[in-house]
């Protein structure tokens, strides 16, 4: 038996490839496919099935396209018509080897949800795990809000009759193979965990231990956000994504190009991170550190206009082409050639962000001249903020500008100082003449010592 997890930075997804008798299964692949064709080679491997657990909406599956290369087949859940592959239903199974794979219907994150049992028939006819996709992850359950408040508390009750007649059932020793793991918005709180089991699970995952009422309420009052990209990665992912073939292509911009092309409307990113993009930034850029993308690219960015990237010296591109593609956007036409650097050498206009350390803030705190913003996810603001401090999150800024004053000096934090700059970028890019962001954020100010409320 062969098996191995794929890890997708940034977006917190894990897709596995696991095979046995010279034939593989891939499991929710992402769309730049190449890992799966040299894990399958390197263990003589032929790829022959593709499972997608739901309709992802975080990113874009990359089932059409390992499937054009390897020729295998891709299945999903019957209860939604997709534009591409098999429907399956429960109980349908896979022989690869030694090996039996089973349909399990678990719906709740979505209707056409499904779980995959292994078992390893050389071994035991007991079952040996299961991918659960968003169903069940360490510690957390999957989201029930993508189809609006007035399905949730239906699509918690379906949930809760997936957990505790399909995959609890299967018994303590089934390792769990979720779909994603810590950071995902496809859950609330979803543990830092390599590896889990069912039983550990029952154990230690409070929402496997409470009454089905007790379940909907809790998953009906979560507090999640629903980024504007994913109604495009739905669509894309029901009809099925386009083709690559291949990694788009990036265009190396000299600086009279690079302006041409912002000129005409190009979405223009700053990768650097926050303190650089602070020490000094093109005017009208975006900030969006770089391993930041894969969560806020898809808040920030539309998928019509084209990108371009600005480094610190034009390296780390296949990094953030990948970041991107995964996320539907295929439009990145190409990036400063020698990085930010390049533009300053020709003595072009640049721009700063002022940088506060969180004594400076504290000093000037209930300064009526400051308006404080803090641009966290509204679970870490109940949690404890900085008193004075007014709440958007980071996602929201661009809309509700018109909560904040243009006559005042907009001091903002988040939890590290990373999100505050984003929500900076845009403040500036719309205008705003006096902006702060503050330097280590929350962290910072709870190691120093000062109160929260």
């Amino acid at each position: 038996m062969i098996f191995e997890t794929v890890k997708s930075s940034g977006l917190a997804h894990k897709s596995y490839i696991i095979g046995s008798g010279g034939i593989a299964a891939v499991i929710d692949p992402r769309r730049d496919c190449d890992i799966y064709l040299e894990i399958a080679e390197r263990n003589n491997l032929d790829i022959k099935f593709i499972f997608e657990t739901h309709r992802n909406e975080d990113y874009v599956i990359g089932s059409v396209e390992l499937a054009e290369i390897t020729d295998a087949k891709v299945y999903h859940g019957s209860k939604l018509s997709f534009g591409y592959g098999h429907p399956v239903s429960e109980g349908d199974k896979f022989q690869m080897g030694t090996m039996e794979l089973e349909v399990l219907e678990t719906p709740g994150h979505t209707d056409e949800s499904i779980s995959i049992t292994v078992k390893d028939k050389a071994v035991s006819d007991e079952i040996y795990m299961v991918f659960t996709g968003d169903a069940l992850f360490a510690g957390e359950t999957g989201r029930v809000d993508l189809y609006g408040e007035s399905q949730s508390k239906n699509n918690a009750l379906k949930l809760y009759r997936s957990l505790h007649n399909k995959i609890i059932p299967l018994g303590n020793q089934v390792i769990l193979c979720p779909a994603h793991g810590a950071g995902s918005v496809c859950g609330a709180d979803i543990r830092e965990q390599e590896l889990t089991t069912i039983g550990y699970e029952k154990k230690t995952n409070e929402y496997l231990n409470c009454s089905r009422r007790e379940f909907i309420e809790f998953k009906i009052n979560e507090k999640l956000y629903t980024p504007p990209y994913f109604n495009k990665m739905e669509e894309l992912n029901l009809a099925g994504p386009k083709l690559l073939c291949k990694l788009p292509p990036l265009k190396v911009l000299k600086v009279d190009d690079f302006k041409a092309i912002r000129d005409k409307g190009a979405q223009i990113v700053d990768v650097r991170n926050p303190p650089s993009f602070g020490g000094a930034h093109i005017p009208d850029t975006l900030s969006i550190w770089k391993s930041g993308l894969p969560v806020y690219a898809g808040w920030m960015l539309n998928y019509e206009d084209p990108i371009v990237i600005v480094d610190e010296e034009g390296h780390g591109m296949d990094q953030v082409r990948k970041f991107l593609v995964r996320l539907g956007y295929d439009y990145i036409y190409g990036y400063l050639g020698g990085g930010f650097s390049s533009w300053y050498l020709q003595a072009q206009p640049i721009k700063k962000l002022e940088l506060w350390s969180v004594h400076k803030l504290k000093e000037r705190q209930f300064d009526d001249s400051i308006y404080i913003l803090d641009v966290r996810k509204i679970t870490d603001w109940d949690k404890g903020y900085i008193e004075g401090a007014h709440h958007i999150y980071l996602g929201y800024v661009r809309e509700r500008l018109d909560e904040i004053p243009r006559d005042k000096k907009i001091v903002i934090y988040c939890d590290k100082g990373n999100k505050s700059t984003i929500a900076s970028s845009i403040l500036l890019n719309n205008g705003y003449k006096d902006v702060a962001t503050i330097l280590g954020s929350m962290k910072a100010w709870l190691q120093a010592g000062y109160p929260v409320v």
